[in-house]
């Protein structure tokens, strides 16, 4: 990992969303710890019987995302294959580059889930200084499973470019998407009133509910107090996975289930006019392809990109970035 880049100003923590490490970073550091000594035991017990088992062993126990990545694939090309073709269904990927996409998500999850996320999720805290005030800020709003380590690339280029934001943390990790609105509605304040303008929204997966959640409760008014919303592989219309999760906020996501098909009904037509949806043909999550996409919206398809990789292109980055300029 990088040395965290100097900022132009001090950043000043301030108590709010992402005051404290989150209850899933905890939970996620013994389970990274578990999984260590679980392979090392591993390695340990059977070297002096088999080297050869002793070392495959360890690798399927440290490395057993990479298989769980591959069902995702291997279901998610299944159903793009099967999915009725839309205005904005993306164009459907070969073998070769779902190959690419799972070896890169093989790579990025360890980074996030292993160790972004566990342990860094406080290294880059809320920038809110004085020199704030008249520079447009920005709340960043995570998915599923996840918490403000996630964001730890994009934190840093911010600080490093002088620009305010808050990273929120969602939680209970297992709740209704409804439930996560409060915490939206105190960072957009809270940033607001450091800078003095509407901030720029930037939403991973699931967080991209949740702002059009904080839409609907916020009221008519709602959109005139961020300047944008960015989805980064957000399951706008369901997704496949959802409808096998037995969690609420997972259910949420389910293909054309009642709380998504409320959501779309409660929602002006022109509000998706203010709306960047990235997407990709290659995202192991959120299948069908078209789900990350709304009619109406700047819909920017990346191919061949899995589910979290997505959100560190530098493309993306860059250009959801050029919103606070």
């Amino acid at each position: 990992m990088a040395a965290d880049p100097t900022p132009h100003d001090t950043p000043t923590p301030r108590p709010g969303p992402s005051s404290s490490a989150s209850a899933l970073a905890r939970l996620q550091r013994t389970l990274t710890a578990a999984l260590l000594v679980v392979s090392l035991s591993w390695l340990i017990g059977w070297w002096h019987v088999s080297t050869t088992t002793a070392i495959l062993g360890c690798a399927a126990i440290a490395l057993g995302h990479i298989w769980v990545l591959g069902c995702e694939c291997a279901a998610a090309a299944m159903v793009n294959r099967r999915a009725e073709p839309t205005p904005t269904s993306p164009p459907s990927p070969g073998f070769p580059r779902w190959l690419r996409a799972w070896a890169t998500e093989c790579s990025m999850t360890p980074r996030v889930f292993y160790w972004r996320q566990p342990f860094r999720s406080q290294t880059v805290p809320d920038h809110l200084s004085p020199q704030a005030a008249g520079r447009r800020g920005v709340v960043l709003v995570h998915g599923f499973v996840c918490n403000r380590g996630f964001w730890t690339p994009w934190l840093k280029q911010l600080v490093q470019a002088g620009h305010p934001f808050m990273a929120v943390n969602l939680e209970p990790v297992v709740a209704s998407i409804d439930d996560y609105v409060p915490t939206l509605e105190q960072a957009v304040q809270q940033v607001t009133q450091a800078t003095g303008l509407p901030p720029l929204l930037v939403c991973h997966s699931m967080g991209g509910l949740v702002a059009r959640a904080w839409l609907r409760q916020a009221g008519p008014e709602a959109t005139a107090r961020v300047a944008h919303i960015v989805t980064i592989a957000t399951p706008h219309h369901g997704t496949w996975l959802g409808n096998r999760s037995r969690q609420r906020n997972g259910r949420q996501m389910a293909c054309g289930n009642e709380w998504l098909e409320t959501l779309r009904a409660a929602e002006p037509a022109e509000r998706y006019q203010r709306f960047t949806c990235w997407h990709s043909n290659c995202d192991n999550i959120v299948f069908p392809a078209a789900s990350a996409t709304l009619a109406g919206a700047d819909n920017r398809f990346v191919p061949g990109m899995p589910h979290v990789a997505l959100a560190f292109r530098p493309e993306v980055m860059r250009e959801t970035l050029a919103w606070l300029n």
